[in-house]
């Protein structure tokens, strides 16, 4: 059931193409039936094809929908992943290549900001810190080396920052070990300077299909430039309105750089919306036809006009929280919304707290996208971390984490001593344990807990060899004492078995993951490219999230709170003249809306301690004004508005009262 924009985008393989897919318009399908259209008419073998996004999430939904539409055999043979993903499988075959040991660690987050923190200047600020770990990424994110970043270094903080990547890369080649950003640029330079090795995996990948496209960054874009190669076979869907991860490296340019890369590059534009009514339609397009356009592209849908766009003016951020509340509850009784048809999105996560209470007070189950994920936990950090200590002895941000996971009374000072004589040496920390020389070098106590957690990790690495790694999980939890450890030190029964549930969740996840030929420590890599958002399982509750964190969903009512300027757009964009991405920040959310969209915005917000007064948001002023009810404007939305929060109060009381 194609339209015949999206078939001809489907049918179009012998040039490169670039569909505008507008939001809303069926990107998924044109790229899910693509894939079978070159498997079952071009008789193209699955096993040549891959198809590339930026989530798990979305690449495991891509391939459930696939999976309708091949032979199971098809479906298996697929490559259909994220560009980390892609990366770590080119390392894991090409490691030598890479400089890298088989059995190579994939740090997480964590890991490299410890990193960062002790290459810096002794006592550097958090601020610091994060300043210098960006601009290493965005150096890594351009494809540089640590030369090449010296050499474009400008002005004193970046100069120090490229002298830290090269002390880093050394640190992560000692560690045997890659980081994320590495998962990117060690292909790419392996891709750009050895031919035989390109020609391989081009041959490896006859087509390539790329997701969300506007959202690659330089070295992402160069890395599908190299796998694909003159022949272009290669389809791209993207929406340059919806570029909104600048801040993290994502390149809008992207897209008129395919165009000037393939001359013979077809664009073909998908504007039908098969998600909002008109009049929210209408309100989106006449917003971002204020950003300038390479490619202009009217969004249409055969929709109902739907409600009017209600836009609320509130006093301040409880009161703000408190209308969002109650109006949300009405929606629930009267238009018998589920809760998680119900979207609450913001621009920072500070603007959070306020609506949480409200939610609380009134009695809604709500969502908090971006709260501690299950991989963030710290007991599944800790075996994981046994996991890749397991596979490559050379992890020394592993061994730092675990030596004293349970408590081994291992100090500090040990560990200190212990890292200078292994520098000394040139060797990991855990080769530098098994050593008598070493050992005599420190006191005998802690020296003795060392050498027993050399010979238990060698334990455990000998069983690995004929066991699965979700019953490596299982045995290492046994012979660690770390599952006794949680039972008998974790006073609070709720909080003690959610720490071992999470643990045997792990071993489940294991258990589902485990393919043939993949090591534990091939499976732990794979988990570390896992985002919060892989791992969400809301359940019936209020959605709430960041305008970033919504893109890729819809609700059938969405609430975008702090519409005022300094909060979206965000007063450093306005210093900056970012409002462009501000402005597409703000699309995206008034289209993830299918059926209500209310604005609300605060007069006063209280910042830094002191309480400053509000405009309403530029972004509302450009939006179809007979498309909205302003409230304070329309005396017929006003008395609605009062009414609804006075039910909602009344019901709040009598479910307190029940309740009590």
């Amino acid at each position: 059931m194609l339209n015949p924009q999206q078939l001809v985008a489907v049918e179009h393989c012998d040039t490169p193409l670039l569909v505008l897919a507008g939001a809303g318009s069926g990107k998924t399908s044109v790229i899910t039936q693509k894939i079978a259209y070159l498997i079952q008419r071009r008789k193209l073998a699955a096993s040549k094809i891959a198809a590339i996004t930026f989530t798990n999430k979305a690449a495991r939904e891509m391939r459930e929908r696939v999976g309708t539409l091949v032979s199971s055999e098809d479906a298996a043979a697929l490559t259909v992943c994220t560009f980390h993903a892609l990366g770590l499988k080119f390392l894991q075959i090409e490691h030598a290549r890479a400089g890298l040991r088989r059995g190579f660690s994939v740090l997480d987050a964590d890991d490299s900001e410890g990193i960062v923190k002790e290459l810096a200047p002794k006592g550097a600020k958090p601020d610091v810190l994060f300043g210098l770990r960006n601009l290493l990424g965005r150096a890594k994110n351009a494809g540089l080396s640590p030369e090449e970043a010296l050499a474009a270094a400008r002005g004193p903080r970046e100069l120090e920052a490229a002298t830290i990547y090269e002390l880093y890369q050394q640190r992560l080649a000692a560690f045997n070990a890659v980081d994320f950003d590495d998962l990117i640029r060690l292909p790419l330079r392996i891709l750009e300077s050895d031919d035989a090795c390109r020609d391989a995996w081009r041959e490896r990948f006859r087509y390539l299909l790329v997701d969300e496209y506007q959202d690659t960054n330089d070295a992402q874009y160069r890395l599908l430039k190299a796998l694909t190669g003159e022949r272009g076979h290669i389809t791209c869907v993207g929406d340059d309105d919806q570029s909104i991860y600048a801040w993290r490296g994502a390149n809008p340019e992207n897209i008129d750089q395919f165009g000037r890369d393939w001359p013979n590059l077809r664009v073909i534009k998908l504007e039908q919306n098969y998600r909002c009514g008109k009049r929210i339609l209408r309100a989106a397009n006449r917003l971002i036809a204020n950003n300038p356009h390479l490619h202009e592209k009217k969004l249409w849908s055969e929709h109902p006009e739907g409600a009017p766009i209600r836009v609320l003016e509130c006093k301040e951020a409880e009161h703000e929280a408190e209308r969002v509340a109650a109006i949300a509850a009405t929606l629930a009784e009267k238009h018998k919304a589920r809760w998680h048809d119900i979207a609450i999105l913001y621009r920072g996560n500070f603007q959070a707290r306020p609506l949480e209470k409200a939610l609380r007070l009134a009695r809604i189950p709500y969502h908090l996208t971006g709260a501690l994920s299950f991989l963030d936990r710290a007991e599944v950090k800790d075996l994981l971390c046994y996991l890749r200590l397991l596979t490559n002895p050379s992890d020394d941000a592993a061994f730092l984490r675990v030596v004293n996971v349970p408590k081994r009374e291992i100090g500090a000072t040990t560990l200190e001593k212990l890292g200078q004589i292994a520098q000394s040496r040139h060797s990991s920390l855990l080769d530098a344990t098994r050593s008598d020389g070493v050992l005599r070098q420190l006191t005998p106590r802690p020296a003795a807990a060392l050498a027993s957690f050399a010979s238990l990790l060698d334990e455990l690495r000998s069983a690995s060899l004929h066991q699965s790694a979700a019953d490596l999980v299982e045995l290492i939890l046994k012979r660690t004492g770390y599952a006794a450890q949680i039972a008998a030190g974790t006073p609070d029964a709720g909080v003690r078995e959610r720490k071992l549930g999470n643990l045997r969740e792990l071993a489940d996840w294991f258990r589902a993951m485990q393919k043939g030929g993949n090591s534990a420590g091939d499976l732990a890599s794979q988990l570390a490219l896992l985002s919060h958002a892989d791992r969400d399982d809301p359940g019936n509750a209020v959605r709430m999230m960041t305008l970033h964190a919504a893109k890729g969903l819809e609700f059938r009512f969405v609430f975008i709170v702090g519409c005022e300027d300094g909060t979206l757009p965000h007063d450093g964009a306005i210093d900056e003249g970012r409002i462009d991405e501000e402005r597409r920040l703000m699309y995206v959310g008034i289209t993830r809306a299918k059926e209500l969209l209310t604005l609300s915005w605060s007069a006063k917000t209280k910042r830094y301690g002191e309480v400053h007064s509000n405009q309403p948001s530029r972004f509302l002023h450009e939006l179809p004004q007979d498309d909205l009810h302003w409230q304070g404007k329309d005396p017929e939305a006003d008395k609605e508005a009062v009414r609804e929060t006075a039910e909602s109060h009344l019901a709040r009381i009598k479910a307190m009262l029940a309740g009590s």
